[in-house]
């Protein structure tokens, strides 16, 4: 698809995003940085640098180069040792983990076993205020000896290890914290991980330098340089103009405006974020399934990636996304019909269609005009109410579980790899983003949560996945590419969760 002033979708035009002077002449070869410094745009700059405190990709993304996690994903996406080189449940309600010897935080201070009770009882402490929720069973870890712990649960969690490859799973060192106390921490922060915090100037650069004594090994670039560039345009002109070497995040369009332009790469790798649209099925047109039905038919899911995500995603039939565990390709995502939009609308009521509101980040707002556009056809207006994201992010996660309105149009990222990450929050309906009762749906959620057979827990996501498409308290969306523009200087191939492991990242002069 070529650049164009207008995307047209169900006859709504859409502005693209203008591209910036310094890409709308002849394409110019990007120099080098040439001190070995590898330098990354993002969006936005991390909220906190105290890791326990945040639960969001982009902060995650920076933190996770300072800091270390029990377990982690390789590029292939398996779980493997990271801090801990073993683990096995014990019992149902015990998981021993095996760790690793002879770590050091940054500061000397020697990681052990109290590292990892004191870290992950931080996260529990209500004190914290932690936004982690992967961590819900656990009630207590208990030290065996120096390099060996056992954490406690209420109930059997089969996927622990898996939760802390990342939030969850973050290891802080107990004496420097109590040393200094939260808030210096959260401005000086040490950890074991591959590089070492230097300077953080908000709105401007987060600077890092290499660990050389890393347990695995000095990581490839010799400094890491974190940039916030929130507009896409400005991201990919700092690009061009060898101020930055790797753009993360990008929309497609944005990245079709950068291609063809020399020393300048585009990738496109499998992702597991997935978009879907929120429907409050507890008031309103939506109490009706009929309606929520309607909806579903009338999105053309494969339509949308064609026309507004140049066909960097894949569509997802009932919320899991594909490469995750509990994933069912049995599953059918909804015949698109305009006409059984209409009748289903007509028998629950509205002949003539009805109108309502879907709430959206500003980062959305080309997908959500044209999912507006689509609704449209079938006779359903639905006003988009865009909001700046920190505006959005706080409605989301408050206790009003109504603050975005009938509609809302989310994104999560099931970055353990397994379909509990996908429902563990909108689903079970006395979590904080659900708005759907269903006592199945409950069941199926306590299913698949807590079985420690596989085979149990892949019928339970299957059961839950077919009651999502009976049900329809969601319009399942799809799964986006994860999309990179990077100079020639720059080799790195990002996880499928997402997450900017940098150690791995070649840098050449």
């Amino acid at each position: 698809m070529s650049r164009r002033s207008a995307l047209r979708l169900g006859g709504l035009a859409l502005p693209a995003i203008a591209a910036p002077a310094a890409l709308t002449g002849c394409g110019t070869a990007v120099g080098a940085g040439g001190d070995g410094a590898l330098r990354v745009a993002q969006p936005t700059d991390p909220t906190t640098l105290d890791p326990h405190k945040q639960g969001d990709m982009v902060t995650m993304n920076v933190l996770i180069n300072i800091f270390d996690t029990l377990t982690t994903r390789d590029v292939r996406g398996r779980l493997a040792a990271r801090l801990a080189t073993s683990w096995e449940p014990r019992s149902r309600t015990v998981w021993r983990f095996r760790l690793r010897e002879g770590v050091r935080f940054h500061n000397g201070e020697e990681f052990d076993a109290h590292a990892v009770k004191f870290s992950i009882e931080r996260v529990l402490d209500p004190k914290t205020r932690s936004p982690i929720v992967e961590l819900r069973y656990v009630t207590s870890v208990r030290v065996v000896d120096r390099h060996t712990v056992d954490v406690h649960t209420t109930l059997h969690d089969p996927i622990l290890p898996a939760k802390l490859s990342l939030f969850g799973g973050v290891i802080v060192p107990p004496k420097y914290l109590a040393d200094v106390g939260d808030a210096a921490f959260a401005k000086r922060p040490v950890g074991t991980g591959p590089f070492i915090f230097e300077s953080f100037r908000r709105d401007r650069e987060l600077r890092l330098r290499a660990n050389r004594r890393h347990f695995h090994g000095s990581p490839g670039p010799e400094r890491l340089v974190f940039r916030a560039l929130p507009n896409p345009a400005s991201a990919l002109a700092a690009l061009q103009s060898d101020e930055v070497d790797l753009v993360t995040g990008l929309t497609p369009d944005a990245a079709r405006q950068l291609s063809g332009y020399a020393g300048v790469e585009l990738e496109s790798h499998r992702g597991v974020r997935t978009a879907y649209l929120n429907l409050d099925t507890t008031s309103g047109p939506l109490r009706d399934r009929r309606v929520r039905q309607a909806l579903n038919h009338a999105v053309d899911v494969p339509l949308l990636i064609k026309a507004v995500l140049d066909g960097k995603a894949r569509e997802v039939p009932a919320m899991l996304p594909r490469g995750v565990v509990g994933f069912d390709g049995s599953v059918e995502p909804f015949r698109r019909s305009i006409r059984t939009a209409r009748r289903l609308l007509a028998e629950a009521g509205h002949p003539h269609g009805l109108t309502t509101t879907l709430a959206a980040s500003n980062d959305d707002a080309q997908v959500a005009e044209a999912i507006s556009g689509l609704l449209d056809r079938a006779g359903i207006h639905a006003r988009v109410d865009l909001m700046d994201p920190g505006t959005f992010s706080a409605r989301l996660t408050s206790d009003n579980r109504h603050a975005l309105g009938p509609i809302y149009l989310a994104a999560s990222t099931a970055w353990t790899l397994d379909g509990a990450s996908m429902v563990q929050s909108n689903v079970r309906h006395d979590r904080r983003q659900s708005r759907w009762v269903s006592k199945e749906a409950d069941r199926l959620i306590d299913a698949e949560e807590l079985s420690m057979d596989p085979e149990d827990r892949q019928r339970a996501f299957t059961a839950l996945q077919r009651l999502i498409k009976r049900e329809a308290p969601f319009v399942p969306l799809y799964q986006q590419d994860i999309i990179l523009a990077r100079t020639t200087r720059v080799r790195w191939t990002p996880v499928v969760n997402g997450s900017l492991a940098m150690e791995s990242a070649e840098v050449r002069a």
